[in-house]
C-alpha cells in the first residue's frame, strides 16, 4: 500500500473563527520572531513544502487588522512580531518552501458572497495585493496567491458569482506577475454532481490549482466515500484539461458543535484513512492545518490543544 503524505498546510497569524481557535490564537499573538521561525522549521521537518497563508488581513464586523505595514487596516498593536509576513517568507526562503499569499479577507470574513461582489472590497484587496507584492515579491518563496473567500458547491457545481470572482482576481494576479499561480479550496464535494456541466465550469474557471476540502473534519463528508468523490473530480479535471487537482484534507475535529467550539486534533487512524482515500487521485495533499493540530512535545513555539503533541509524534512515526 502506498504511504501518502501531507505536502503542505494552511498557515495563519490568527484563526478567523474565534470559537475554533481558542487553543492557539493567544499563543500566536504573543509569538516572537524566533518562535514563528521555529514553527515554520517544524512544518518543514515533517516533509511539508507548501504553506498557504490564510489571511494577510482579517476583517470582522467590529474590527479589522492587517499583518503587514501599509495594509488597508491597522497592524495589531498587541502582536509581538512586527513583520510576520517577512519572517514567514524569509524563513521559507531558507528552507526552500513555497508560500501562497492570501488575497483576503478584506471584507467581513463571514460575508463571503458580499465580499465576492463588492467593488469596495475588491478595490481594497487589489491595493493590498499591490503592496504585498511590492514588499515581499522578491522572496524566492513567494510562490503564488490564494483566495480565502471560498465557494460552497452544490449539485450544480460552482456558483456563477464564484467563477466571476476567481477570474477577475486572476486578471489582477497576472498584471502583478504572470508567473505566479492561483490556488482555491472550495467545499461541498459530497453535494456536487460531477457531470459534463461541471466539466464545462472547470474549463471556464481561470485557476491553476484547486484543493477541494475533503469535508471530513466539518462532518459534511462520509469518510467511506471520500475516495469515490475525489475519483470523480479527478476524471472531471482530466476532461477539462485546466486546473490541477489537489486536496485540502482536514486534520481536525470539533470539541463540541461544528463551527461553534474549539478545533482539536483528529486521531491518527482517521487521518491515515483520509490520506489513503485522497492520495491516489490528487497531485498534492494540503492539510488544514498543522498549526494548532500538531506540535513537537518540546516545542518552544507550542500552540494548540495538548493532544497536538500526540498527533505530531504519531504522524512523524507514520512518515518514517
Amino acid at each position: 500500500m502506498d504511504r501518502y503524505k501531507i505536502s503542505g498546510t494552511w498557515f495563519e497569524f490568527l484563526h478567523h473563527n474565534k470559537a475554533e481557535g481558542v487553543y492557539w490564537n493567544p499563543a500566536c499573538r504573543s509569538f516572537t520572531e524566533a518562535q514563528w521561525r521555529q514553527k515554520i522549521r517544524e512544518i518543514a521537518r515533517v516533509g511539508m513544502k507548501y504553506l498557504v497563508l490564510l489571511c494577510s488581513s482579517l476583517a470582522y464586523e467590529e474590527h479589522a487588522e492587517s499583518y503587514f505595514r501599509g495594509g488597508p487596516f491597522p497592524f495589531p498593536k498587541d502582536m509581538a512580531c512586527k513583520d510576520p509576513i517577512e519572517i514567514l517568507l524569509g524563513e521559507a526562503d531558507q528552507l526552500e518552501l513555497r508560500v501562497f499569499m492570501s488575497c483576503g479577507f478584506y471584507g467581513n470574513w463571514v460575508r463571503t458572497e458580499e465580499n465576492m461582489k463588492s467593488e469596495e472590497v475588491r478595490g481594497r484587496a487589489f491595493a493590498a495585493m499591490e503592496e504585498l507584492y511590492r514588499l515581499y515579491g522578491g522572496h524566492r518563496s513567494f510562490f503564488g496567491w490564494y483566495l480565502p473567500d471560498e465557494a460552497g458547491m452544490d449539485e450544480t457545481g460552482f456558483p456563477g458569482i464564484f467563477i466571476d470572482y476567481v477570474n477577475t482576481y486572476h486578471v489582477k494576479i497576472r498584471e502583478l506577475d504572470p508567473s505566479l499561480p492561483l490556488l482555491i479550496a472550495p467545499y461541498g464535494i459530497s453535494r456536487v454532481r460531477v457531470d459534463e456541466s461541471f466539466v464545462e465550469q472547470l474549463r471556464g474557471l481561470d485557476c491553476d490549482f484547486i484543493a477541494y476540502q475533503d469535508g471530513v473534519g466539518v462532518r459534511q463528508t462520509d469518510l467511506e466515500r471520500v475516495s469515490e468523490y475525489f475519483s470523480a473530480l479527478a476524471s472531471a479535471h482530466r476532461k477539462a484539461g485546466r486546473s490541477r487537482l489537489w486536496a485540502d484534507m482536514e486534520l481536525f475535529d470539533f470539541e463540541g458543535n461544528v463551527y461553534d467550539s474549539p478545533l482539536v486534533p483528529a486521531p491518527i487512524q482517521r487521518i491515515v484513512q483520509q490520506l489513503q482515500a485522497v492520495g491516489p487521485h490528487v497531485e498534492e495533499i494540503l492539510a488544514y492545518q498543522y498549526q494548532g493540530m500538531m506540535n513537537p512535545p518540546d516545542s518552544p513555539a507550542f500552540c494548540g490543544h495538548p493532544d497536538s503533541a500526540a498527533l505530531y509524534r504519531a504522524y512523524a512515526e507514520y512518515i518514517r
